[in-house]
């Protein structure tokens, strides 16, 4: 992945935010897939997930 791994993304009125696609192509993310979202601090991270 590029040097550049930060993208500006908008909420929408009902929370949901977008995953750009060159991130969930580096990740290898499809529709369908779990992400663990975490509060650390004043920062959210997305974590991906696989569940079996």
């Amino acid at each position: 992945m590029s040097s550049e791994s930060e993208e500006l993304v908008k909420i929408t009125s009902g929370g949901t935010v977008s995953i750009p696609k060159q991130f969930r192509k580096y990740l290898e993310m499809q529709k369908g897939d779990y992400v663990k979202v975490v509060l650390e601090g004043d920062h959210l991270v997305i974590r991906k997930v696989t569940i079996s």
